[in-house]
């Protein structure tokens, strides 16, 4: 009896995780939203299994990496980004399960990367964040969407780019200016 109640627990509790997950196609369609028209077939996809587990939904052939919208969360949030920022993204994931968030999230990855125990490029690299209040699967489109660029330049200064550090609506700014994860906001005026 107990292993029948237990079966049949675990049966519902799989049941209700799968209802709230969406197909991986569904996920892919979605997630490459975020990405440069022209990378979006060739990108990368990470999604969720109906367990909610963070799984690859699909290889890619090119520098792109796009992360399907949690189903956990009510709003919609996708994006892209290089390959190279892997590591430094995975990171900041697996912060987030430990319920490391915020700026003790930043310090302990910009502190791995001054160590050489994280990787992050040197170079620029870009993150493509797409968000909305909701995404429509049969329509292939998202409410209310707003795209962002960050650009990592990681240890960049207002005086190596030239660029403030005070958010400006439509111009570019540095955000954390002088550390491992300095980046560039692109954020443009909202609708």
């Amino acid at each position: 009896m107990k292993a029948t109640i237990l079966v049949s627990t675990l049966f519902l509790a799989s049941a209700a995780a799968a209802a709230g997950v969406p197909s991986p196609e569904v996920q892919i369609a979605a997630a490459v939203l975020a990405a440069p028209a022209e990378l979006r077939d060739g990108a990368t996809v990470l999604g969720y299994n109906p367990q909610g587990a963070l799984v690859k939904l699909r290889e890619g052939h090119n520098e792109l990496i796009c992360l399907a919208s949690d189903p956990a969360k009510t709003a919609f949030s996708v994006a892209c980004y290089h390959r190279d920022l892997e590591p430094y993204m995975a990171r900041g994931r697996e912060l987030t399960a430990q319920k490391v968030a915020g700026q003790k999230r930043n310090e302990i990855r910009w502190k791995e990367v001054e160590e050489g125990k994280l990787s992050l490029p040197r170079e620029p690299h870009t993150l493509y964040v797409l968000t909305g209040t909701a995404y429509d699967a049969a329509a292939g489109k998202v409410t209310n969407p707003y795209l962002r660029w960050v650009i990592y330049v990681p240890f960049a200064t207002p005086e190596s780019t030239g660029l403030a550090t005070k958010p400006s609506e439509n111009a570019p700014w540095l955000m954390y200016p002088g550390t491992a994860g300095a980046h560039i906001m692109i954020n443009p005026a909202k609708k």
